[in-house]
């Protein structure tokens, strides 16, 4: 009897054992990555802190490279989630664009990880350019985001990155990956080191994922990054981080070879002092000037900014050469004055072109009840030009939603010169196919203004040969007041067919016009875009 008793305490104490160390292992969600199932239903809110490293076995032949440096940096847990495998999926069904990424991410990564290293944050971030410009300095967005990092123009002054017509301190390689390492590890540290939300609030803002955090609270619901509500773009893009830096930490294993970038400087930071023409500067460097521009992609205009900022990224192995050439070329030899005086009288009518322009009404506070279509018919313009002008992907608009009016135009795309007084009228002969609204187009007017003009109804079926009244509205007088003013200042509008290799920095150069401006210019189909034979409108002062 004594036996059996002393049996079952024994059996007892082992039963106590094995649950209170199965409970401890099934607890710690750093023993074993969370698959997509847990992270939906069962996950346990926890810290990603950079110092949990992830180890990864590199292959011997990537030795002394950035890829070894990079890879030693990772602390990023290793999440198995289903939309983490589509972005790796999607990445090894494209090797073609790896490795694109791989050569325009060289004269870069060393520069970068320095500063990931020196802020002390996860290494895995140091790619992040690939998701968000596929590391291309000049890439820019409709949302008004530009450079490697894609800074949008506020967040970018917040950081400390100028913007002006001579200089965008969000294309310059140097600034702009300092302001983004800055703002990366403000956003780690706001989330308590959980770098999903951090890297989340990089792309969709702080405020909205604080407001994703909340609305899961309230209903009860887990509050890490898998579990919120969020746009597609955001639901993508922490995956699409994760499955780069998995595919390049794997590489062997999934048969993507590394391009080999040395573990060594690319680039020198070397400040001019003062201005100093950019082709100029390839000169002494002895670099050509295409590379130089990929390097030092920040400036709009043909030499730095007048009043700065001067430092220019050079090769290494061309920088001595440069600061000694520099040291020798005579101080009025640095700027082409006849080239600068261009610009800034460029600049000059520019904002002389911007003074007139903006006395015309261009903004319209959505009220209930409008759409886009009642709301163009007032403002004389279409609701195409309307979605266009305010970078709207559909028809959608709510109430107290401020509208840009995009400035009237005629059928040739060019800003009308014709001068007209409020009231006075035209005759247009119409055409075959023609209808009441594309000829409104064609006179920025309303196809139900024309109707009333001409006492037809507005279902009336048109005739070839038949004449239309057109009435001039004040809108569009004053924009041929305008106009006529520029006009007569000289200036004028060109259509310029882009050429194989074009960038819009080579084409703000070849017509001393600035990159914003050829930006604001056209549609960003157009200008986010180059391919050769489309079509870029270009103001020129004459």
């Amino acid at each position: 009897m004594c036996f059996n008793f002393n049996r079952s305490v024994k059996l007892l104490l082992i039963l106590i054992f094995l649950v209170v160390t199965g409970c401890s292992t099934t607890s710690s969600f750093n023993d074993r990555p969370p698959d997509s199932t847990e992270l939906d239903n069962s996950y346990v809110r926890h810290s990603l802190h950079p110092f949990g490293k992830q180890k990864y076995n590199v292959s011997s032949k990537y030795k002394n490279t950035v890829w070894e440096r990079l890879i030693s940096l990772y602390s990023l847990p290793d999440i198995q989630n289903e939309r983490v495998d589509r972005e790796l999926n999607w990445y090894l069904r494209h090797p073609g664009y790896l490795a694109r990424v791989q050569q325009r991410a060289e004269p870069y990564l060393h520069l970068i990880l320095d500063e990931v290293e020196a802020k002390n944050i996860p290494g895995e971030l140091a790619l992040l350019p690939i998701v968000e410009s596929a590391f291309l300095p000049e890439a820019y967005s409709k949302s008004d985001a530009s450079g490697l990092w894609q800074f949008i123009p506020a967040t970018g002054r917040l950081y400390g990155l100028q913007q002006n017509t001579w200089y965008d301190g969000r294309r310059d390689v140097y600034a702009s990956t300092k302001a983004a390492t800055s703002f990366l590890k403000h956003l780690g540290e706001t989330f308590d080191g959980d770098w999903h939300l951090a890297l989340a609030s990089y792309n969709y803002g702080k405020g909205n994922i604080r407001k994703a955090i909340e609305k899961n609270e309230n209903l009860n619901l887990p509050t890490d990054y898998w579990s919120l509500d969020l746009p597609k773009e955001t639901e993508d893009y922490v995956p699409r981080l994760l499955a780069i830096a998995k595919i390049f930490a794997n590489a062997d294993k999934y048969n993507i070879n590394l391009h080999p970038i040395p573990n060594r400087p690319y680039c020198e930071l070397v400040d001019a002092k003062s201005q100093l023409d950019l082709n100029k500067a390839a000169e002494l460097a002895d670099v050509p000037l295409n590379e130089f521009l990929k390097l030092n992609p920040g400036f709009n205009h043909s030499s730095t900014a007048p009043q700065g900022p001067h430092h220019l990224l050079i090769p290494v192995a061309k920088a001595q050469l440069f600061k000694q050439n520099l040291a020798q070329l005579p101080y009025d030899e640095r700027v082409d004055m006849k080239r600068y005086h261009a610009e800034t009288m460029a600049e000059t009518m520019a904002q002389i072109r911007h003074d007139e322009i903006r006395t015309i009404p261009n903004q319209h506070k959505v009220k209930a009840g409008e759409n886009l279509v009642s709301i163009a018919d007032k403002n004389n313009t279409t609701p195409q030009s309307i979605r266009q002008a305010n970078h709207l992907t559909s028809n959608s608009i709510h109430s107290g939603m401020i509208l840009k009016m995009p400035t009237p135009q005629n059928s040739s795309g060019t800003l009308s010169t014709t001068k007209t007084k409020p009231g006075s009228s035209q005759i247009y002969v119409v055409k075959h196919g023609d209808t009441l609204w594309n000829i409104g187009q064609k006179f920025s007017v309303s196809g139900k203004d024309i109707a009333d003009w001409n006492k037809l109804n507005s279902k009336t079926a048109l005739v070839s040969g038949q004449k239309l009244s057109i009435k001039a509205s004040n809108q569009q007088a004053v924009t041929s007041k305008a106009v006529a003013s520029l006009a007569s200042a000289g200036i004028r509008s060109i259509s310029y067919t882009v050429k194989q290799g074009d960038s819009l920095a080579q084409i703000s150069r070849k017509f001393n016009v600035s990159i914003a401006d050829l930006r604001k210019w056209n549609p960003p189909a157009i200008s986010n875009s180059l391919t050769p034979g489309k079509k870029l409108k270009v103001i020129l002062n004459t």
